[in-house]
């Protein structure tokens, strides 16, 4: 077996709730406004930030809420946000994070699948959280702010709550995101407080993330690149986020300029305006130092090009939900253009040959393996999901082919997993295929990812059809209805058949080589 050395100091594993690692983080800076809402300005400080989960996490309590309960919370970027997801957490309870953009029936697989009791939304969603909760075991309700025939959560607040509910810190599941890991449908990824609050201090000493710095925080917090990176790194390392509900150009580079960022945490569509587009040049940018790009690979040139125009170092890290999620990262004075980072303190990688199994020779490509404490405790409801992700003696197989140079820097070089990455969201092939299928005169379908320089894969469909086969309009007005906007087709190719092996596998490779050649 061979162990890449790892060039970083391993943190302290603390025994400490996420939570309470936020307190920690905000306790000694009370007066200090550390959550702004970007569109209007609200803003809450370190105290009232404190003050308002103990409140909200009592009245939890005295409602039945805590361990062996599951809240589902379904919002966009918000400062309420942060207070419904540690409430929730710090009364014992599990956390279920909804992309918000969901149609019904999806967050009603989310919802059945988590076996989620409570359910905190916003207004513009609450016709679709009402019709979702039909038929699960959600008992109410609930919203951040005004919505009609919801109750405000700000009703459920009550006698604070004082200390952490007691949970283990290793085996219970705090937080319950979504993902498809290596393939396959949506599943609920198992994280602890111990897997939330050790990468928390994985990316506070291997990013060099300094007390005061502020950042636009627009990568969603139900995604856990949002969730870990910008909403518990600021708030517990010393930091400050301005929220902002989706991604706006021109919002983000002013927040980025009237609060002085250190750092720009974005994804590769975002460093594609920032090299390229030109209202970037309307804004003073000067204090920042880097901009460190997730969810997806970063070509080398493009990288080069942010860094060039911004006049900073532009960072790539690596990582998946399954690792809570950061496994890698570039510091500051070591950057790599086209690497996605070094291991993180207290991460162990090898390179495993995907034919044989055994380690590939240093330097060799293969899949990449990871080991540590920010590795999940599996998937929800699925063990052999679970079985087939982390193996012999806690090691978990990401799925990319990459390499390690002899500097420990990580380049992805392929893909072995079939999901696809569109925008930094992860889209299921075998989602798409089953809501095309379903179409009466559909035979088959095959769904890949094409490569794409802004989203970085689109997803494009091959469907084979009998005469009564509905046209193209047809099949994306159907995907539209029941998927969300990042799960479409930007393609659709009519075919005679679908390359499959002998086990009936789809063969992506060679419909992969066959849009190529066409291209």
């Amino acid at each position: 077996m061979h162990i890449y050395p790892n060039k970083f100091d391993d943190v302290p594993l603390r025994d400490v709730s996420i939570t309470q690692a936020i307190f920690a983080g905000l306790e000694n800076r009370r007066s200090e406004v550390v959550l702004t809402d970007g569109p209007t300005g609200r803003s809450l400080t370190a105290g009232d930030v404190i003050d308002q989960i103990r409140a909200l996490a009592g009245g939890l309590r005295a409602h039945g809420f805590g361990p062996g309960k599951t809240l589902a919370l379904m919002a966009p970027n918000m400062p309420e946000y942060c207070v419904v997801f540690h409430a929730a957490a710090f009364a014992g309870g599990t956390v279920t994070t909804i992309n918000p953009t969901y149609t019904a029936s999806e967050v009603r697989h989310q919802l059945n699948d988590s076996q989620a009791d409570l359910l905190v939304t916003v207004a513009m969603f609450a016709e679709t959280a009402k019709e979702a909760a039909v038929d699960t075991s959600v008992t109410e309700i609930y919203s951040i702010g005004d919505a009609v025939c919801l109750t405000p959560i700000t009703e459920m607040m009550g006698e604070p709550l004082s200390e952490q509910v007691a949970v283990d810190l290793d085996d219970h599941t705090v937080v319950l995101p979504y993902s498809s890991g290596t393939t396959g449908l949506p599943k609920g990824v198992m994280l602890s407080h111990r897997n939330l609050i050790v990468n928390v201090d994985q990316i506070i000493h291997g990013a060099g993330f300094q007390p005061g710095e502020v950042a636009a925080g627009f990568l969603p917090f139900f995604h856990i690149y949002g969730m870990t990176v910008l909403m518990n790194v600021h708030l517990s390392g010393g930091g400050a986020l301005v929220t902002m509900p989706r991604f706006d150009l021109e919002m983000f580079l002013r927040i980025s300029q009237d609060h002085k960022a250190r750092r720009m945490w974005v994804v590769p569509p975002v460093a594609l305006a920032l090299a390229k587009h030109p209202m970037v040049a309307d804004f003073d940018l000067s204090s920042v130092e880097q901009t460190f790009c997730g969810a997806a690979p970063l070509g080398a040139d493009l990288s080069n090009t942010v860094g060039k125009r911004l006049n900073c170092v532009s960072l790539q890290g690596y990582g998946m939900t399954e690792l809570s999620p950061v496994s890698h990262l570039c510091p500051l004075d070591d950057a790599k253009p086209g690497s996605s980072g070094i291991a993180a303190p207290n991460v162990q990688c090898r390179i495993v040959d995907s034919e044989t199994g055994q380690d590939a020779e240093p330097g060799a490509e293969g899949e990449l393996w990871i080991k540590g404490p920010n590795v999940m405790q599996g998937y929800l409801n699925n063990a052999k999901a679970t079985a087939d992700t982390i193996v012999a003696d806690g090691w978990l197989r990401t799925g990319d082919i990459s390499r390690i140079d002899a500097d420990g820097h990580m380049f992805v070089v392929d893909r072995l997993k079939e999901l696809i990455k569109y925008k930094g969201f992860q889209v299921a092939p075998a989602e798409l295929e089953a809501t095309i299928i379903a179409l009466d005169g559909i035979t088959d379908v095959a769904v890949i990812g094409i490569p794409d320089p802004e989203a970085g894969e689109l997803p494009m469909a091959f469907v084979v059809g009998d005469d009564n086969a509905p046209d193209d309009d047809t099949i994306r007005a159907h995907l539209a209805a029941n998927l969300s906007s990042y799960k479409q087709v930007h393609r659709i190719d009519r075919v005679d058949e679908i390359p499959k092996s002998a086990s009936g596998k789809i063969l992506r490779r060679f419909l992969r080589d066959r849009v190529q050649a066409e291209d």
